[in-house]
């Protein structure tokens, strides 16, 4: 249960040597992290072992410099000296606050489990609640804490665990205990092995029916800490764990050593995670729930195939099938395989991270909706929502005119929305927004400060939204342009702004309406007509999308 990297990427051991190959640094992540030189090569079996350092070049490896610079021990001179030897090291702060009265309470049994820094033992209660009872408890050794970042992993593991509460696909944490040499989580004990074991166990796939049940579980529980806005940052078959051996039972998430909160709108930029199941954004240091959302689809993929999507012999072998190559849906078994399942695994794994489905929304899709599912609140309505609320009187007519062209397949999703937040009358207000949170708050929400984005949906308190304006509010245009109609749909979304929504504009008012720079003006003129003035088709659509300066240079 322990995990198998801090701040880092591992998951990948048995590199051949990499004396051959160029040594780049790649000062940006933006330019070419894939030198000449790195070959594809054939897959091998992960290992768990963690290995410094990194094979370069990736667009990692400025960042891991960085990690390995943070978590070396700072020293301070002692008695006026100076020098190698003479230096004495900061003494670190390894006093956490748990009880300490580990032994007293449970009798340690045999190892079950096994990571970088930390090892899972079986144990039993001896007194009070747990008496009797078998329980998991991960065992992380004080003397490995050799920087402070190391010791606040641990302090924010411990954290996550406990204030997340309340989801049956979540491991359930007892309690945190220390003494002068180790710190003990205690969990519930998981007792019918890894996903990873199971799938080896059917032959390296599951049937299409049965993979669907793990794939909603895992995305369940994640919807669940999104929503808290913690991001686990290391999904892999390793890390979900069945709670008995036999066929139908619960899946569990385990090991949130890797994980963190994370505020509203906030990017997160250290690399971590395990090599096969690392997003491109992750590579690039930008990065937010998405991340999840993608090794989930390398999850996917897996479970339906049998192999993996992206592979390598190396780290950067494996980054550089990450961020280029596309998975291959045409041999054995896709052609077999529902299209509806790789529509689903297809739009997890694009490589625009604003285009994937939330993990809500991916409850919805064809593939897996169920009435019998439960779908969540998702928090990427309050994001989307906040947005249009804070728009243009001219963005939102075409938002709603996008809005009016939505199939019942795209609207599927924002009704259920809509519901959770309990209308009144058919609309909903800010207020609607403010006890939905509240209804699934944990501790986690309070620590992400995820009631933030209330303070900026605050113009919220003097509208009302009916469910028209609430879908044109919560749409996202990047989603949308990976769904297979949406030619169509933005065809139809057109029609519509042309008859209530599309006026005159000029393309200083375009500038204004984008909040744009001079160096705008260029690239905006082809998008009105020169008959009228008014948005063409191309227009339209690139207007919905957002173009910046930035994204609009020809750099690819």
């Amino acid at each position: 249960m322990g995990h198998y990297c801090s701040k880092g990427v591992s998951d990948v051991s048995n590199h051949p040597s990499n004396s051959g190959i160029p040594q780049h640094t790649t000062p940006s992540p933006f330019s070419s992290p894939l030198p000449p030189g790195i070959p594809p090569s054939p897959a091998t079996t992960p290992g768990r072992k963690f290995r410094w350092p990194l094979p370069p070049p990736s667009p990692a490896k400025p960042i891991m410099a960085i990690l390995r610079r943070k978590s070396r021990k700072p020293s301070i001179p002692e008695d006026g000296k100076s020098g190698g030897e003479e230096l004495g090291e900061v003494q670190l702060d390894k006093s956490f606050g748990y009880s300490n009265n580990f032994a007293a309470k449970f009798e340690l049994g045999m190892e079950v489990g096994r990571g970088h820094f930390g090892h899972t033992f079986w144990a039993k209660g001896k007194k009070g609640d747990l008496k009797g009872i078998p329980v998991a408890v991960k065992i992380i050794s004080k003397s490995k804490m050799t920087s402070a970042v190391g010791i606040e992993d641990v302090r924010r593991e411990v954290k996550i665990l406990k204030a997340l509460s309340g989801h049956d696909n979540l491991v359930h944490f007892h309690d945190a205990f220390e003494d002068a040499n180790n710190i003990y989580m205690v969990m519930e004990l998981c007792e019918g092995g890894e996903l990873l074991e199971r799938i080896a166990s059917r032959g390296g796939k599951y049937p299409e029916q049965e993979s669907k049940a793990i794939i909603v579980q895992i995305l369940s529980v994640v919807a669940f800490c999104h929503l808290q806005g913690v991001v686990h940052r290391d999904l892999k078959p390793e890390n979900f764990l069945f709670l008995k051996k036999n066929e139908n039972t619960g899946l569990k998430v385990i090991d949130f050593g890797l994980s963190d909160f994370v505020k509203p709108d906030e990017r997160l930029n250290d690399v971590v995670g395990s090599a096969y199941y690392v997003a491109p954004e992750v590579l690039y240091r930008s990065y937010s729930f998405e991340a999840d959302i993608w090794s989930i689809g390398v999850v996917a993929y897996i479970l339906l195939c049998g192999g993996r999507p992206f592979w390598a012999r190396t780290e950067s072998g494996i980054f550089r099938s990450v961020l280029r190559a596309d998975p291959n849906f045409d041999d054995s078994p896709w052609p077999n395989i529902s299209a509806e399942a790789k529509d689903f695994v297809k739009r997890l794994l694009n490589k625009d991270h604003r285009k994937r489905m939330t993990a809500a929304q991916a409850l919805t899709h064809q593939w897996l909706r169920d009435e019998n599912i439960a779908v969540p609140l998702d928090n990427f309505i309050y994001k989307s929502v906040k947005a249009y609320i804070r728009a243009t009187p001219f963005k939102r007519a075409a938002l709603k005119a996008l809005a009016k062209a939505l199939t019942e397949d795209e609207l599927f999703y924002l009704r259920t929305q809509f519901k959770l937040l309990e209308p009144q009358n058919r609309f909903v207000t800010l207020d609607n927004f403010k006890a939905a949170l509240a209804r699934n708050a944990t501790d986690a929400m309070r620590e992400s400060h995820v009631a933030d984005i209330l303070k900026m949906m605050e113009p919220l308190a003097r509208e009302r939204m009916d469910f028209e304006e609430f879908c044109a509010a919560a749409i996202s245009v990047h989603q949308l342009e990976a769904v297979a109609g949406w030619e169509s749909i933005a065809t139809r979304a057109f029609e519509y702004f042309e008859q209530e929504g599309n006026r005159v504009i000029s393309v200083h008012e375009l500038v204004q309406e984008m909040n744009l720079g001079p160096a705008a003006y260029s690239f905006l003129q082809n998008w009105t007509r020169s008959s009228d003035g008014k948005l063409s088709f191309f227009g339209f659509t690139r207007f919905l999308h957002g173009v910046t300066v930035r994204n609009s240079n020809t750099r690819h």
